[in-house]
């Protein structure tokens, strides 16, 4: 009996008992699907958090004032204000691995439009601040450096704000709008930019160039910047170097000897979506794991079943041998049938996880990301697991005596 013959009479023996070859297949079906889905809904969220770390900004540090001391109780970060416009300056021209340098100073404040009014923050800024956070104007155009020097009172906003004071489908550029009782004509609408992790609607706000916001909205604090700086480093590796490039700069500038405590904080958010990421990928490493133990218990199913198909078939197993079947035959039929058991309980999962995954990332709203290499291993390794458990059932029936199979009732 050649391979092929071996091959054909495996697949007839699994063709008479189709019911019970399907549930024998149904761990290793739920286990591939288990895995696929997992995974897939995993890479599904990093990418999200990828996407969330995006649109607050590259590769970004926030630069952050001193803290406080009255009475005993201590303000946060950003409550002295130590950073000064020639901090910037600086930042800007002396460290290489500094792309953009933006001022943000923040207040809120209500937009009166034509017949509408509405709430909001208000920003003060550069042109930096876009190119930072890779923000775009949907209609019109972002203020320039040009109209920075100048003060030109001119707005940008967010879609939020341009619906709630001209309604949706309305183009508000070139519209003017009150603050503080000072007119600013709106020059830009952005983009949509959705929301930040913790609900902040992004859309709901509204920038100006910083001189303006200055001199107009807020006040100034002379050489001091009445918020903070934020920073883009050239590339994600520069990131970590640009921070203590910076922390060395402001210690010389603001004259901080050895052993005294810096008067501004520096925050990496890179490093906190490195941590997210590595976080996230963590636990998709663990759901994975866990949902391939279904595959150690579909492959502990195929073993029993295959016991059972030996028992059953002790009179047949003789009779091949009778007529000139040696038990490596007998061997290699029953590993094909193992095998073919979990190939197509693999293959079957694959289907079954790539639209499972396809719902759950419907229903959470998140990215669907399918590896092609997980879909390979998940099936190669299903397969494994059918030699695994099946070779003890295929070397219990080759070494059956012949005689005493042909006498098995």
């Amino acid at each position: 009996m050649n391979l092929l013959q071996t091959i054909r009479t495996a697949i007839r023996a699994l063709r008479r008992n189709l019911k019970r070859s399907f549930l024998t297949t149904l761990g290793i079906i739920i286990g591939v699907s288990a895995v696929i889905a997992m995974v897939a809904i995993g890479e599904g969220a990093k990418v999200r958090v990828a996407e969330t770390f995006a649109s607050m900004g590259t590769n970004l540090l926030i630069v952050l004032s001193g803290t406080t001391t009255a009475g005993g109780t201590r303000g946060g970060y950003g409550s002295m204000p130590t950073i000064t416009w020639d901090d910037m300056k600086a930042i800007q021209s002396e460290i290489s691995t500094v792309r953009y340098v933006a001022p943000v100073m923040r207040t809120g404040t209500q937009i009166i439009g034509e017949n509408q009014n509405w709430s909001t923050v208000v920003y003060g800024t550069t042109p930096d601040y876009f190119a930072i956070r890779d923000w775009k104007a949907a209609s019109g155009a972002l203020f320039t450096k040009s109209e920075v020097d100048a003060g030109t009172k001119v707005l940008v906003i967010g879609q939020t704000v341009s619906d709630n004071l001209f309604g949706p489908d309305v183009d508000p550029v070139g519209r003017t709008v009150r603050i503080n009782k000072i007119p600013f004509q709106i020059i830009g609408l952005l983009e949509k930019k959705g929301q930040s992790p913790v609900g902040q609607d992004y859309d709901d706000t509204a920038f100006m160039p910083d001189k303006v916001f200055v001199a107009k909205i807020q006040g100034g604090l002379q050489q001091f910047i009445a918020g903070s700086l934020m920073v883009s480093a050239t590339s994600a590796e520069a990131t970590a170097r640009a921070q203590r490039l910076i922390t060395l700069l402001l210690r010389e500038r603001h004259r901080i000897h050895a052993g005294m405590d810096d008067d501004f904080s520096i925050r990496n958010l890179t490093e906190v979506a490195a941590a997210m990421e590595s976080s996230t990928k963590t636990l998709t490493t663990l759901l994975a794991s866990i949902a391939a133990v279904s595959l150690l218990v579909g492959g502990i199913g195929i073993m029993n079943i295959m016991l059972v198909s030996v028992t059953e078939r002790t009179r047949e197993i003789g009779l091949r041998m009778a007529i000139g079947a040696t038990p490596g035959n007998i061997l290699t039929q029953f590993l094909v049938e193992a095998l073919t058991l979990s190939t197509a309980g693999g293959i079957v999962g694959v289907a079954l996880g790539v639209a499972t995954a396809d719902w759950l990332a419907a229903y959470m709203k998140w990215p669907l990301l399918i590896r092609p290499d997980i879909i390979v291993i998940a099936v190669g390794f299903s397969a494994l697991v059918g030699v695994s458990f099946g070779l003890y059932p295929a070397y219990v029936a080759s070494r059956l005596d012949p005689i005493e199979a042909l006498r098995y009732e």
